[in-house]
């Protein structure tokens, strides 16, 4: 069974929960993997094995879905299904995979197809995202093959650029500073690309030479997605890394094993968000960290411990589930409960 659960923020008392079967034929069989997207009284979520479902926030009821990979003949990633949708005015914007269907645009309310574009083997793990740029507003979707610019509002592609992930590692969400769009893989590394200014086209800047987990030669992240700031690029590697890079031209100033697992750590996994001039670090071991990151290096603030790893992954018991954050409080899980944490100074 997969379940979307409801529950108050203030005290944790289920609302309701809708649950349906779902037979899981992946790596790691649990579900679902992505984020909800919450708009309008409508809750969207994904399951691992593509059950895409909108349901009603007051009710949880369900008011539409489709099964992503039995309607448009994709294929269930070995991970499952774990690129949230994107909600953008009245089309909820999807990864399915197949061929022409790669991604595809629903209409938020009724569930039907607005349109479908690109090809690819798979869909990949990453979500879509959208930023203005280039005179436009630009759908870029990074699958296993490549990473594309869409108009949101017709999938016309408006540029492409080749990028073979191995084992079809896309996980990290894109990132942008500026004129400049980063991702970033397990196995093939970084690439960067510098947006133009006045038109939907880009050009590639650098792209890592290492396809080595090991032998890295700038930044290849997992899980976690990095951040660009002021330039740098900061994000954790493939053994658990904490790195800052030249976002200009991928050279390494610094490296730190601190905010992860203190030590190397195959898939060493932290997720990282700002917080004003800070970060907030929650790490697989179930750590809360307040650091600061700068190109002289990281500064840890404090560090609580919160929850217990309960989950096997990587032979080894870990907690890789992303927190929310919201009214200065955090909302984070492991395999047995949910916690809210106060995060308001006194």
């Amino acid at each position: 069974m997969e379940r979307v659960l409801c529950l108050d923020e203030a005290d944790g008392k289920r609302l309701w929960t809708q649950e349906y079967p779902c037979r899981f034929n992946l790596s790691y069989p649990a579900g679902p993997r992505t984020t909800p997207a919450i708009d309008g009284g409508k809750v969207y979520t994904l399951g691992a094995m593509g059950l895409l479902a909108c349901w009603d926030v007051p009710t949880g009821n369900r008011i539409w879905s489709h099964d992503l990979p039995g309607e448009f003949n994709g294929k269930v990633p070995t991970w499952g299904f774990a690129g949230q949708p994107l909600v953008d005015g009245n089309k909820l914007i999807c990864l399915a995979g197949g061929e022409n269907a790669c991604v595809i645009a629903f209409n938020k309310d009724t569930g039907a197809e607005i349109w479908r574009a690109l090809s690819a083997p798979e869909p990949g793990y990453s979500a879509p995202v959208i930023f203005e740029v280039g005179g436009c507003r630009q759908l870029i979707v990074w699958h296993p093959r490549a990473l594309n610019s869409l108009d949101p509002e017709t999938g016309k592609v408006y540029w492409s650029q080749p990028y073979t992930a191995k084992a079809g590692m896309t996980l990290a969400t894109p990132r942008r500073l500026g004129n400049l769009l980063l991702v970033s893989s397990f196995y093939n590394g970084s690439m960067l690309m510098r947006l133009a200014s006045d038109e939907p086209k880009a050009q590639l800047v650098w792209k890592g030479a290492s396809d080595s987990e090991m032998k890295t030669d700038g930044l290849h992240c997992v899980i976690g997605t990095p951040v660009l700031e002021e330039g740098y690029l900061y994000g954790v590697c493939s053994y658990g890394q904490l790195r800052c890079l030249k976002l200009d031209t991928g050279e390494r100033v610094w490296e730190t094993f601190a905010p992860v697992t203190g030590k190397s750590t195959r898939w060493g996994t932290s997720f990282m968000v700002k917080n004003g001039g800070r970060y907030f670090f929650w790490n697989e071991l179930g750590d809360l960290i307040i650091a600061k990151l700068s190109p002289s290096g990281y500064e840890e603030i404090s560090r609580a411990h919160l929850l217990e790893p309960t989950n096997r992954d990587a032979g080894r018991m870990v907690v890789w589930s992303h927190p929310a954050f919201a009214n200065q409080s955090m909302f984070a899980r492991n395999d047995k409960e949910l916690i809210r944490v106060d995060l308001a100074a006194p």
